[in-house]
């Protein structure tokens, strides 16, 4: 039999696969069908995911550790470097209705180059899943008092049936619980300035530990970004919602751009409100509960709601409810998030995949046994280092998108995520980005003296921005497109097609052509099959009239 029958008749998906709120099209374009979400329903649960605890316990360290000044100026530079790069990441991903991994792979990378970016992504949700169940676990123990590892495990396993129907159940959880979560949290802060007002003197002038107290130091400021800038590859979470956005119109265009802006770049601001506050309160609780336990979240806010309150037992209350309910928005999103990319990543690498809620599944797992190892003791030196990698990947993606796509005419002005039309490796995105990481790693661990070590972020943001267009004219853009298909311009005017493999009807966005099986191929198909050996990719950049009727690899 050959193979392309055989690969025919083997690929039936199972349940978790074929049901599309389950599933939420994990590895593939978004369809218009599904996509029935106003602009700003899109934007609420975009922004309802950034209500994470580890803004203010970051802030907190930060503050304790250099001083106010050192964290307040890291803490702005970075969130505008956030910010900036964040946007036009997000309005790709808004007009072309994809994940953050379907982006890389046609912004430079190749089909398999963003393997290797879907493995630094999965990374990120992980920790900072494991940091935000920290929290939450911590704040479960001292209500509830029981042993922290059994709080751990409720933090994992609450996750898994609000995450369990996608997109569909998390816009109406992100919906109901913002009002709640932004009351409680005026509260907390109106509270302690109502009730200390000289608090915000001795927060303009709390140095915490450092040596040079309130001053401003390079070196320290060049740390306290070196840290927020791990924060740069949360562009990849608020990509998961916006991929959901509605086709733009002239109706609904300036709606449509202000909820791009706001559910995607806009977390980065949100960010700087949270890390601010983080400081605050830090200041606020030192002299209370010592430096130790002032970046504690769930001490936090029992100290400001004690200023409110009084009463011990209401405060405690109160308080771990805005902590359980933030930790529920933003871990929501994390292991959502993560059972997107983590299907990314083992399709490709195993040419199977059984369904996003098994992802799921491994990433809560995986983030619980991440919490049992004690994540936040070492939450500074953990994000130091990964921000040298994930700043080189949307270092490398922004260029790509700016300079390649719009002034070189380099890249393609679309983005092509199909594996059938990408070679697997593009030396612009992914060389860049591995240069970049290993020069500015290097650098963080004070190979090139102290200065550029402390900048290493900043280093590794610098040169994956110069590389990427380098090397993209060095290449003359040849590595962009492995081939091109005349039969795909009949799909587009059909409409729906449907796959010769799976037989599934979808939109044409979807569709490539397959020579190896002799018809149209769903995206998901193609990036499943393992005995084509890219058949449709040997020997030209574009198909003949002979091989698209399927003579070609059959």
């Amino acid at each position: 039999m050959p193979a392309a029958e055989q690969s025919k008749r083997n690929r039936n998906f199972n349940k978790l696969v074929n049901n599309p709120v389950l599933e939420d099209y994990s590895l593939r374009y978004a369809p218009s069908t599904f996509r029935k979400w106003s602009p700003w329903a899109v934007c609420l649960s975009g922004i309802g995911g950034v209500a994470a605890m580890a803004s203010y316990a970051i802030g907190g360290s930060l503050v304790i550790t250099y001083g106010i000044v050192n964290a307040l100026l890291g803490i702005l530079v970075t969130s505008i470097i956030i910010f900036f790069t964040s946007t036009p990441i997000a309005f790709q991903i808004a007009k072309y209705n994809i994940d953050m991994d379907l982006l890389t792979r046609g912004a430079g990378f190749g089909y398999l180059g963003s393997t290797l970016t879907s493995l630094i992504y999965s990374t990120f949700t992980f920790v900072f899943f494991a940091l935000e169940g920290a929290i939450m676990g911590q704040a479960i123990t001292d209500f509830f008092h029981i042993p922290i590892f059994i709080s751990y495990l409720i933090c994992g396993v609450v996750i898994i049936p609000l995450v369990l129907y996608g997109m569909t159940l998390l816009t109406k959880f992100q919906k109901w619980t913002q009002p709640i979560w932004i009351a409680l949290l005026v509260l907390a802060i109106g509270g302690v300035m109502i009730h200390d007002p000289s608090s915000l003197n001795r927060w303009m002038h709390f140095a915490g530990g450092s040596k040079s107290g309130v001053r401003f130091s390079p070196l320290m400021f060049g740390m306290v970004a070196g840290v927020q800038l791990s924060g740069i590859a949360q562009i990849g979470e608020q990509a998961d919602y916006l991929r959901f956005m509605p086709d733009r119109t002239n109706k609904n265009r300036r709606a449509w751009a202000w909820a791009v802006i706001i559910g995607g770049p806009g977390f980065a601001l949100i960010g700087i409100v949270q890390s601010l506050i983080g400081t605050y309160l830090a200041s606020y609780v030192t002299p209370l509960a010592g430096a130790a336990q002032a970046d504690v979240p769930i001490t936090m806010f029992n100290y400001a709601f004690h200023a409110l309150f009084g009463s011990p037992y209401a405060t405690l209350l109160i308080a771990t409810l805005l902590v359980l309910l933030s930790q529920l928005k933003i871990n929501v999103s994390n292991a959502y998030s993560g059972s997107l990319s983590w299907s990314n990543f083992f399709s490709r690498t195993l040419h199977t995949h059984p369904g996003r809620v098994v992802w799921l599944l491994f990433q809560v797992v995986v983030g619980v046994l991440i919490m049992e190892l004690g994540v936040f003791n070492t939450i500074d030196k953990i994000l130091g280092f990964y921000s040298n990698v994930a700043v080189a990947w949307i270092g490398a993606i922004v260029a790509d998108i700016m300079i390649n796509k719009r002034i070189l005419k380099l890249s393609p002005s679309y983005i092509e995520f199909k594996r059938a039309h990408l070679y697997n490796f593009n030396p612009v995105g992914f060389g860049s980005m591995i240069i970049a990481s290993v020069v500015s790693i290097i650098a963080y661990f004070g190979v090139f003296g102290p200065m550029l070590q402390a900048y290493a972020p900043f280093l590794s943001l610098v040169l994956a921005m110069i590389l990427a267009p380098t090397i993209a004219i060095i290449t003359k853009g040849k590595y962009y497109i492995a081939r091109t298909s005349s039969m795909e311009k009949w799909f587009e005017k059909s409409g729906e097609v449907t796959c010769t493999v799976c037989k599934n009807p979808f939109e044409a966005h979807d569709i490539a052509f397959c020579p190896f099986h002799s018809g149209p191929i769903c995206s998901l198909c193609c990036s499943l099959e393992s005995s084509c050996h890219d058949a449709c990719k040997v020997g030209a950049s574009s198909l003949s009239p002979e091989q698209e009727s399927g003579t070609y690899g059959a």
